[in-house]
């Protein structure tokens, strides 16, 4: 009998379980939506700011600015700042661990690097294992806004303009199409060659007052905090999607431990029920008997 209690104890907690993991996935779902959604109306924005880089560098060959440096330039030396976007917590699946690994393997090509880490999980980890963090950027995952990627888009462009950091990396998971892809790109400095294209050619010239060199000074930054916004809710819809995943095989594996467990338990049932029957059949044969002898 405490063998059956034992399985019943088990059979609840695992179903409690898998009432907290389906409710998980239904949450994360709801989240990948609405970051999309909010993502979808500022890109608009955004891409505006990016056809007038595209036209400034149409317009005028050979702009100045201290956010660019030609497509014939490199820049070896400087300590590399890399922006991380982590979760802020695990039960996701390889999410967190593929960043991690990404940024290990770049840092593995270049001697001084320093970690500006979003989210407390990937924090933690950097921190634990010695790496270089700067322990007065802390910013959170959960809800990506734009007003967050501002403070911190604004924070590394004045780290990069005062020598701090000679370039500044990102490193986040791409979603599209439900594929999640780890991807390391270059925010600062600019390549005017990324801002030359097909489309660009279509592009209206125009004079610019008063000059070009202040447009892009002003505009930059807005295009920067384009890209990290972008990172951040790409890298938190990756991050749901990945707990929507893991949670949804706990889902599928909980049934399964279900499944054995209620066979177990009938099995055990079945074997306590014809124990008793034969206990009763022999009990009622031995007074048979006896009352047969008397």
């Amino acid at each position: 009998m405490s063998r059956i209690n034992e399985i019943k104890n088990r059979i609840s907690a695992v179903k409690e379980l898998q009432k907290i993991t389906n409710a998980t996935y239904l949450i994360s779902s709801v989240k990948v939506k609405k970051a999309q959604e909010d993502l979808l109306k500022t890109k608009p924005y955004f891409t505006q700011i990016s056809d007038e880089i595209k036209r400034i560098f149409k317009t005028v060959e050979n702009v100045e600015s201290k956010y660019f440096y030609s497509s014939e330039e490199t820049v070896q030396n400087g300590t590399y700042g890399y922006l991380v976007i982590t979760a802020d917590k695990g039960l996701a699946g390889a999410y967190n661990h593929n960043v991690i690994k990404n940024v290990e393997n770049a840092f593995e090509k270049h001697g001084s690097n320093k970690l500006f880490v979003v989210g407390d999980f990937g924090r933690s980890y950097f921190i634990s294992h010695k790496f270089c963090v700067d322990s007065t950027f802390i910013y959170n995952a959960q809800r990506p806004t734009l007003g967050r990627a501002r403070k911190i888009a604004y924070e590394l462009i004045d780290r990069f303009l005062s020598g701090e950091i000679s370039k500044l990396f990102v490193t986040y998971t791409d979603f599209t199409n439900n594929k999640l892809t780890v991807k390391t790109e270059r925010l600062l400095p600019l390549h005017s060659g990324n801002f030359i294209d097909a489309k660009a050619k279509g592009l209206l010239s125009f004079e610019f007052d008063p000059s070009p060199e202040k447009v892009l000074e002003n505009i930059v930054p807005s295009c920067v905090t384009g890209y990290i916004y972008s990172a951040l809710v790409d890298s938190f819809c990756s991050e749901q999607n990945a707990r929507m995943m893991a949670t949804y095989s706990a889902c599928d594996n909980a049934q399964n431990v279900l499944d054995e467990l209620k066979r177990e338990y009938n099995r055990i049932r079945q074997g306590e029920i014809t124990r008793q029957i034969t206990e009763v059949a022999s009990g009622a044969k031995s007074v048979s008997v006896k009352e047969k002898t008397e």
